[in-house]
């Protein structure tokens, strides 16, 4: 569980330090640009990763600040829970907020040493989890938004990054799900997702008799969806409709639509 909660860690900071040395080049404007998330600008998003550490720390990110009114974009309580902080800093310059984010990444750095790797701590889906494990999703929601940055301005990189294993790593877990729940997959149907470069896998979910859907390693597919891992993430993270990309689908095309319509797995 140490070694776990240490590489857990160390994609963590590795991604968070990629955002930083990125947001280091940003002109005034690129601070402004608007993002894939809903009302955020870029940011805004550096907010929120700001925002978050130091909520882990024990702190309120948006101490003393009182938001005029609920921004529309605003849709659930964890919408409502981020947003203060992120509101505070939006009449700050870019660069002061890129100040705070090395500063408490510094600052949760020195504090993670000290945490138990099995504490139980509840996740971001509702379960508990042993805190290393914990780390798996703060590592997937740090890298999920340096991706974010990186589109808006126009400057991909880091998308093979120790962080997107994490990021394959719950967003393949959550595949089940959208194939038998989400998209109505009947019994005994077997989807195949062909990911391509630059993190290459096949995740092949297959629905029992019992209508619940379950990872298999191997048999032919009902349904083949092939798409490169920038795709992939950007569905399943709900940046974007099936519209908005390229997917090859090969066999069933009507369960196509459904699965990729219902591909996000983020709040």
């Amino acid at each position: 569980m140490k070694t776990e909660m240490q590489a857990n860690v160390a994609a963590f900071e590795q991604t968070l330090r990629s955002t930083i040395a990125l947001a280091e080049t940003f002109a005034p404007q690129d601070w402004k640009r608007p993002t894939d998330c809903p009302g955020w600008s870029v940011q805004d998003v550096v907010s929120h990763l700001v925002g978050t550490e130091l909520m882990l720390l024990g702190e309120d990110p948006a101490a003393g600040h009182v938001m005029a009114e609920e921004p529309p974009h605003v849709r659930n309580d964890l919408g409502r829970l981020v947003e203060p902080g992120v509101d505070a800093r939006r009449g700050r310059p870019g660069a002061d907020v890129l100040a705070e984010l090395r500063e408490v990444l510094d600052r949760r750095l020195a504090a993670l040493p000290g945490i138990d790797p099995e504490r139980p701590t509840m996740a971001p889906t509702g379960r508990t989890v042993p805190y290393a494990e914990f780390m798996v999703f703060r590592a997937f929601d740090c890298w999920i938004h340096e991706q974010d940055v990186r589109r808006a301005v126009g400057r991909p990189g880091n998308l093979d990054a120790p962080a997107a294993g994490c990021a394959r790593r719950i967003m393949e877990s959550g595949l089940p799900m959208v194939v038998a729940k989400r998209a109505g997959a009947g019994a005994g149907t077997t989807v195949a997702f062909e990911v391509s470069a630059p993190l290459a896998f096949t995740a092949r979910v297959r629905v029992g008799e019992d209508g619940r859907a379950r990872a298999v390693d191997a048999g032919a597919a009902d349904l083949t969806l092939r798409m490169d891992w920038e795709t992939f993430v950007r569905l399943a993270a709900g940046r974007c409709g099936p519209e908005d990309v390229t997917v090859a689908a090969e066999g069933d095309t009507g369960l196509a639509d459904r699965v990729l319509a219902n591909m996000a797995l983020t709040p």
